[in-house]
């Protein structure tokens, strides 16, 4: 089966989209399936690893030119995008939330809305200033010359070809968040997305086209095998890879970009801890509880930055559990589409299997189910209950490991006075080999913002689960390399050259 198109009422056969061109793939089509209803969405093109290379080749020709437009040029094509993307956004919120399971509010309001805005953020960003005036430097005479005053200026360069590695749990904002910075910085792009969900980054790439993006600096190629994937990292004519998965798929994507000394973005995994002290109040005990049930709904649990790791101080602790549990219960879990819906399927059959092993293996190592811990009664789809395990401890699989799905486990603390609680608590948070985000609730800000300030992650909310999206984002430790989101992401899709000449002055 063949496509003629790929915008927003292309057919179910995509093409490859390489050099400006939409090419029909090697190795053919594979099905893309709803987690939903188990129904196909649409047929995937399946690249080979030449086509890879090719769409390398094409943006390698490409980048001389498009580093070369103005600013306002390029700045002028992402707000088109933009455009092209609010003006069909229903149609893409239905494809986001059959290939992905999202809800229809996280569809389109977290999914497709957020590419919107990313687009515009980066036409905006495109603007930005790339030189940096640098104060001059008085020189002594030496064996170099005569003495005198040298001036610098730091300016911002496109790094070049960029591969970006999409994840599965956002296929609209999480390629934005790539794209669109890297374009406003003159890169040019080979996009591979995740071979769960890769429809709505060919709808991007048509907006693109649609947008007047010149043939080869946005190319997308996609498929099951990791073949793929792979020629898209260890291509000679790219110069960056941008990655979001797991950090075992990362770890193995560093090693090749070392051979070669390509640049790299990795956002990994997390295991973010809610460390919840037992002087939150009542008004700070709801807002942990609303943030940390973000977990049980938002993507279903799929997404590295969930509070999924609780440390509670004993003191709050069964109030905390309590109310955990009944906010667990009142979530809706079902059709994606249906109205009210708040919970929806996971990915797939094989990770609901891998979510339902971790959980069976927290019990039989000692954590209480408190809620969930059996699949809902529902005859298709992929679904798992939102589940909450208490009396946890550090050592646990469940305590240690990206369980990626709608599972809470709690770990109770206990303190013979305040600075050993905060003692404690650091060193429970930080026994992890990730450091994404982290979260502190306390009634008092003092302590929460000294608490965070010694935490080992990349963000940390206080008494929020709520992010800036001009703050960096990143993590420390197995959970990245690098930092991104507003202008940060400007610096990461770009290598800094100094120019410097005698005079002091330019």
């Amino acid at each position: 089966m063949t496509g003629t198109g790929n915008g927003a009422g292309c057919p179910r056969a995509r093409r490859l989209f390489i050099g400006g061109e939409w090419t029909e793939p090697d190795h053919g089509h594979y099905e893309v399936v709803n987690p939903a209803t188990e129904e196909v969405v649409g047929l995937a093109p399946e690249a080979s690893g030449a086509q890879v290379h090719a769409a390398a080749a094409a943006a390698r020709e490409a980048f001389a030119g498009w580093s070369r437009t103005k600013p306002e040029e390029r700045a002028a094509i992402l707000e088109r995008a933009a455009a092209v993307l609010r003006r069909d956004a229903d149609t893409y919120t239905a494809l986001a939330r059959a290939e992905s399971g999202a809800t229809t509010g996280t569809a389109r309001g977290m999914q497709v809305a957020v590419a919107v805005a990313r687009f515009q953020r980066y036409a905006k960003g495109a603007l930005e200033p790339v030189e940096e005036a640098l104060p001059p430097q008085i020189n002594e005479a030496g064996p170099m010359g005569r003495a005198g005053i040298i001036g610098a200026l730091a300016v911002r360069r496109p790094v070049g070809v960029v591969t970006c590695i999409t994840s599965y749990n956002n296929p609209w904002a999480n390629p934005a968040g790539k794209v669109a910075p890297a374009l406003a910085m003159g890169n040019t792009v080979i996009v591979k997305p995740a071979p769960q969900d890769p429809l709505s980054v060919y709808g991007m790439a048509a907006a693109l086209e649609e947008a007047g993006v010149p043939p080869g600096v946005v190319n997308v190629v996609s498929g099951t095998d990791p073949a793929v994937g792979e020629a898209a990292v260890a291509a000679p004519d790219v110069d960056m890879v941008s990655f979001t998965g797991s950090t075992a798929v990362g770890q193995r994507i560093g090693e090749v970009c070392g051979r070669t000394m390509k640049r790299q973005l990795m956002e990994l995994g997390g295991k973010g801890a809610a460390i919840v002290f037992d002087d939150v109040g009542e008004e700070g005990l709801a807002a942990a509880v609303a943030g940390i049930g973000t977990t049980f709904s938002f993507y279903s649990g799929q997404i590295c930055t969930a509070p999924t790791r609780v440390i509670a101080q004993r003191g709050i602790y069964d109030r905390l559990v309590e109310r955990l549990a009944g906010y667990a219960g009142r979530l809706k879990v079902g059709d994606p589409a249906a109205e009210g819906t708040v919970v929806g399927p996971v990915i797939s059959a094989a990770h609901r299997d891998r979510i339902e092993a971790h959980v069976e293996a927290g019990r039989k190592e000692g954590a209480r189910l408190v809620a969930g811990g059996e699949r809902p009664a529902l005859t298709r789809g992929f679904y798992v209950a939102p589940t909450l395990l208490a009396d946890c401890t550090p050592d646990m699989r469940v305590v240690r490991e990206e369980i990626f799905g709608p599972v809470v486990v709690v770990v109770p603390f206990d303190a013979d006075g305040p600075e050993n609680a905060e003692e404690t608590a650091l060193a429970l948070a930080d026994d992890s080999h990730y450091g994404l985000i982290d979260y502190v609730f306390s009634g008092d800000v003092a302590r929460a913002f000294r608490v965070a300030r010694r935490l080992r992650a990349g963000g940390v909310g206080v008494n929020t689960i709520g992010r800036n999206m001009e703050a960096p984002f990143g993590g420390f430790k197995k959970s990245g390399v690098g930092r991104d989101v507003g202008s940060y992401a400007l610096h990461a899709y770009s290598e800094l050259q100094s120019i410097v000449w005698p005079g002091g002055s330019g």
